[in-house]
């Protein structure tokens, strides 16, 4: 599991957000559709109150827009 904890390290580093919101989120996510855009909204908007970075709305709908169309990055590194 050393990949795992390395990733939500990283990924927390950069975010403040800890590994046990990461997996609730992700639960939620695998609850409902990735292609439902109110559950990808209302993610976005809980991320970016958690983390305190607004998110305009033409980002979001970029957001919203890359992840029903699938062209989110296979590979973790082309993530940060």
């Amino acid at each position: 599991m050393q990949f795992e904890d390395s990733f939500f390290k990283r990924v927390e580093k950069k975010t403040k957000v800890d590994k046990d919101t990461i997996v609730h989120l992700a639960e939620k996510l695998q609850k409902n559709s990735m292609k439902d855009e109110n559950t990808i909204r209302e993610i976005i908007g809980t991320l970016s109150k958690m983390t305190g970075k607004p998110v305009s709305k033409e980002r979001e709908d970029k957001i919203v827009e890359t992840i029903i169309e699938d062209k989110v990055p296979k590979s973790i590194d082309k993530m940060f």
